[in-house]
C-alpha cells in the first residue's frame, strides 16, 4: 500500500470515528483554535464557562458584596462543595475531599498524616522511584519531621519491599513521564496487608480514567486540578481522606480553617470533623471558583465513557505513528496494554527537544521531557480523532 493511500485511509477513519464520538459535542464547551492541543496532561484547555464566572466573582461577589460573599456567595463552603464535585470523577462518595492548597502541600499533609495513622513501630516511608520529583522531595521532608527513613522503589517492587516497619507508601497512579498506569487495586491491597497506609497521587489520572478510591479502600489521595480537570494554571489541588480515617487524621498543618470553631479564635487547636479537617488557611477564592465553573462540563459525563475514548485516541495515535513515521525514528515507551496505559503517549526520539519545538511551531502542541521524550496528552473531552491523525502526520513530516 502506498504512503499516500495509507494516509488517506487513516484520514477517512478519523472522520468516521469523530462522527460516531458521543463526547464530540463537548468540544464546543472549550475555548479552542485550529491548534492540535495535546498538552492537557500539563494544562487543560479553558472551559468556555470560566471567563464569565470569574468576571461575576470579581465584579459582583467581590466588587459589590465584598465580605458578605463569604456567606451569601458560598465562599466559605467552596472547598468541600467543589470537593464533592470532584468526588465522582475519582470514585469517592461525598464528604471525603477538600479542595485547597497546592498538590505539594497536600502531599505533605497526606504523607505526614499517613505516618501518624500507621502508629508506633513503623518508621519507613516507601516512595515511587519514578515519581514526579516534588513528591520525593516532600517525602524526604516528611521523613525528617516524623523520624522516618525513605526508600525509593518502583511500583512493581512495592509488594516485596513492604515490611513491619513500613508506615506509608506514596505512589503515582500514572507515571508522568511514560504514561504507565499502575495497579492501584492490587498495590493498595498489598500495602494494607502489610499494615501500612496507602497514599496515591492522582494528578495524571483524575478526569482521564476511573480511579475507584472508595471501591479499593484507598486511605489518602491527592491530585491537581489543572490537567484533565481543566481548572486553570495553578488551580487548587485536593486531598481525599477515607471517611473512616477522618477522625484519626492528624494534619501537620493545623490552620485556623480546619479548627472546629474557626471564628472562636481559641489558642488551643481542636480539629474539625470530616473533610474540613484537611483545610489549612483562607481559601484562594478566585482560582477555586474558576475551577468550580470548569467542572460544570462534567455534568452527565461518565468517566467510563471518557476512558473508552481515551484508549481509542491513544490506540489510533499509535497506529498513525506506526503508519506515517519511518521505522526506528521514534519508539513508544508507553505500554501498549490498555490495563497499563494512562491517557498519554510518550515517544522516545533522539532530538526530542528540537522536534517538539518544531511541532509546536507547526500547530501541534505536546511537551518535552528530559532526556529524549516527546509527550502527548489526550483529553477526551475536546481532542478528536482528526486531531490525532494530523499530529502524527506533522510528526512524520518532521522526522521522516
Amino acid at each position: 500500500m502506498s504512503e499516500l493511500t495509507e494516509r488517506s485511509e487513516l484520514s477517512i477513519k478519523a472522520a468516521e470515528l469523530d462522527a460516531a464520538d458521543e463526547l464530540a459535542k463537548l468540544r464546543s464547551q472549550f475555548v479552542l483554535d485550529d491548534v492540535v492541543y495535546l498538552d492537557g496532561n500539563s494544562l487543560g484547555a479553558l472551559p468556555a464557562a470560566v471567563p464569565g464566572r470569574v468576571e461575576d466573582v470579581v465584579r459582583r461577589q467581590w466588587g459589590e458584596l465584598r465580605i458578605r460573599s463569604w456567606d451569601e456567595s458560598g465562599w466559605w463552603t467552596a472547598p468541600e462543595r467543589i470537593g464533592d464535585r470532584i468526588a465522582p470523577l475519582v470514585g469517592a462518595a461525598a464528604g471525603q475531599i477538600v479542595v485547597g492548597d497546592s498538590t505539594s502541600v497536600n502531599v505533605f499533609k497526606a504523607v505526614v498524616g499517613a505516618v501518624r495513622l500507621a502508629g508506633e513501630g513503623r518508621d519507613e516511608i516507601l516512595v515511587d522511584a519514578t515519581t514526579f520529583p516534588t513528591d520525593g522531595y516532600i517525602a524526604q521532608s516528611a521523613a525528617r519531621m516524623t523520624g522516618c527513613t525513605v526508600r525509593a522503589v518502583t511500583p512493581r517492587d512495592v509488594p516485596s519491599a513492604l515490611g513491619p516497619r513500613t508506615a506509608a507508601v506514596l505512589l503515582n497512579h500514572v507515571d508522568y513521564r511514560t504514561g504507565r498506569l499502575h495497579d492501584l487495586p492490587s498495590l493498595t491491597s498489598a500495602i494494607h496487608e502489610a499494615g501500612a497506609v496507602a497514599v496515591w497521587d492522582l494528578c495524571h489520572s483524575a478526569g482521564a480514567l476511573p480511579v475507584g478510591l472508595d471501591e479499593h479502600g484507598v486511605d489518602l489521595a491527592v491530585g491537581c486540578t489543572y490537567k484533565y480537570l481543566n481548572g486553570g494554571p495553578g488551580s487548587p489541588a485536593y486531598l481525599y481522606v477515607r471517611r473512616d480515617l477522618q477522625d484519626r487524621f492528624d494534619s501537620p498543618l493545623p490552620g485556623w480553617n480546619s479548627h472546629v470553631d474557626p471564628f472562636g479564635m481559641r489558642s488551643e487547636y481542636e480539629p474539625a470533623g470530616g473533610a474540613p479537617r484537611g483545610r489549612v488557611g483562607t481559601p484562594d477564592i478566585l482560582s477555586m471558583l474558576a475551577l468550580e465553573a470548569a467542572l460544570e462540563v462534567w455534568e452527565e459525563v461518565s468517566i467510563e465513557t471518557v476512558r473508552t475514548k481515551s484508549l481509542a485516541l491513544t490506540d489510533f495515535f499509535l497506529d498513525c505513528v506506526a503508519a506515517y513515521v519511518p521505522e526506528g525514528r521514534v519508539e513508544s515507551v508507553t505500554p501498549s496494554a490498555h490495563a497499563d496505559r494512562g491517557s498519554q503517549v510518550a515517544l522516545r526520539c533522539d532530538d526530542a527537544r528540537e522536534v517538539m519545538r518544531r511541532l509546536i511551531a507547526q500547530g501541534v502542541v505536546g511537551d518535552f521531557r528530559e532526556p529524549d521524550i516527546l509527550r502527548f496528552g489526550f483529553t477526551p473531552l475536546y481532542v478528536g480523532f482528526g486531531d490525532v491523525e494530523r499530529a502524527a502526520r506533522v510528526l512524520a513530516g518532521l522526522v521522516g
